[in-house]
């Protein structure tokens, strides 16, 4: 499955707050996700989230690694 930063994911079960939409921050073999409507980070791995994704939204701008804010440690 081809998911990349930015592109908003629509997964099968709502958040507690009643959002089915997220925001990819970070790829890897765990993904960073963000609710678009409360705003809270949850980190899942690769295999629990491409299981529970209805539908990816690929993001309209491209991300340009140079401009792109950087990831806090």
């Amino acid at each position: 499955m081809d998911i990349q930063i930015g592109d908003i994911l629509i997964m099968k079960k709502p958040h507690p707050c009643g959002e089915c939409r997220f925001t990819v921050g970070r790829v890897g073999m765990d993904f960073r996700i963000r609710c678009l409507k409360c705003d809270h980070q949850a980190w899942i791995p690769r295999t629990k989230l491409e299981k529970s994704i209805k539908k990816v939204l690929k993001s309209n701008a491209p991300v340009d690694p140079d401009t792109a804010p950087k990831e806090e440690l």
